[in-house]
């Protein structure tokens, strides 16, 4: 009698303790996918379209000139959903795309010598840290080295804005524009998980701050810049996805982490009022008349997906928003594997036309990017 009475007892508690495990990773909302539609499947079909991509020059057709901070960040998407879909063959595809910049195509890779430049160290690293050939390090290490060591034609300025951050310990290479908040932290997260030597992971979430203090506002959204007072969709994204990046790597004691997880989850509570009915967001956030760009939207839902998981945001409020997201988004990937409705590569301009004007591209890789962060993150 006892035992009859045990055995139910041990099935309903193992059930539950599964589905303890499913919900504390969002599988609630992160699950279950429609056709088409699931990480695994949109994941690996936007990797193999990458690999089989010639060097983007910002989707213009013509022949690259140098390695782009959308490339880069569309590499490193793919090799990390390579990685957690224990795909070997992707990632030896995706190591293979790199050797030739050691050699035949060394004039692509980019100098150390601007945000956008510098991030491209991220790659190596990347590589580094799933295949542990020390080459890939030292050539990575020397980009996060380079942003915090300031060249001596910039010393030789010393009234310059770039000497002044430098000089209060900052990246020479701070400008203050929201877009920096992803590339100067992607490649500085990377050298920190590579070495795990702190100074990375420390000297970018100061930087972080910095940049909360001097661009976000109350609302929790960025300008694009001080003097541009407009809540551009993909600079609040590179924010959005730059907080979740340093996150990730933060440790749990370290001193920024407060002030950054406080003002991440202000701005993720903006973002979910102003999602749209169908899941998407705007080029102007807050402006209703502005269309549905897919390059902010993937690093939104990006943002929320680790937010869920790392359980920083609670799953109830933001699971169904991060779900809404990726599905709307997975639904402007054309037949050929191409992102439609892209922003364009967008400079500041204090002007409301400048940002609703901009052009839609189809397939340029600020919009491939966030949906391969998006895949991995929801296997994760």
């Amino acid at each position: 009698m006892r035992k009859k009475i045990l055995l139910p007892l041990i099935v309903l508690a193992a059930s539950f303790m599964a589905f303890l495990r499913l919900t504390a990773a969002g599988g609630a909302y992160f699950d279950d996918w429609p056709e088409g539609k699931s990480p695994k499947y949109v994941g690996e079909w936007l990797t193999k379209h990458f690999i089989d991509s010639p060097h983007d020059d910002f989707a213009s057709k013509k022949p690259a000139r140098g390695i782009t901070y959308p490339e880069v960040c569309t590499w490193l998407g793919s090799l990390r959903f390579a990685k957690v879909d224990n795909r070997p063959d992707l990632t030896a595809d995706l190591v293979e795309r790199f050797k030739p910049l050691f050699r035949q195509n060394k004039l692509l890779v980019p100098k150390a010598d601007h945000v956008d430049n510098t991030v491209f160290g991220s790659i190596p690293l990347e590589i580094y840290i799933q295949t542990k050939d020390k080459t890939y390090y030292d050539f990575g290490m020397r980009y996060a080295d380079e942003q915090w060591t300031t060249p001596e034609r910039i010393k030789q300025k010393p009234d310059s804005k770039e000497c002044k951050f430098a000089a209060d310990g900052y990246s020479w290479q701070t400008r203050l524009w929201i877009d920096d908040m992803f590339m100067i932290t992607a490649v500085q997260a990377q050298a920190y998980r590579a070495s795990g030597d702190m100074k990375y992971i420390n000297r970018t979430a100061r930087e972080m701050v910095l940049y909360l203090d001097k661009l976000q506002q109350p609302n929790g959204l960025f300008y694009h810049e001080p003097g541009v007072p407009f809540f551009w969709g993909r600079g609040n994204g590179w924010m959005a996805a730059g907080m979740a990046e340093v996150l990730r790597a933060l440790p749990e004691d370290n001193e920024y982490r407060p002030r950054i997880m406080k003002e991440y989850k202000n701005m993720m509570k903006t973002l979910k009022s102003y999602q749209a009915e169908d899941g998407m967001w705007r080029q102007l956030i807050d402006d209703p008349e502005s269309w549905k760009e897919t390059s902010c939207t993937g690093m939104f839902a990006y943002a929320m997906i680790v937010g869920v998981k790392k359980g920083w945001l609670d799953e109830a409020e933001y699971g169904p928003v991060a779900r809404k997201g990726w599905i709307a988004l997975v639904g402007y990937i054309n037949e050929d594997g191409d992102v439609r409705e892209v922003c364009e590569g967008t400079n500041i301009k204090n002007d409301r036309d400048h940002y609703m004007n901009r052009k839609r591209k189809i397939g340029d890789m600020h919009g491939q990017a966030p949906v391969l962060w998006c895949a991995t993150a929801l296997l994760e």
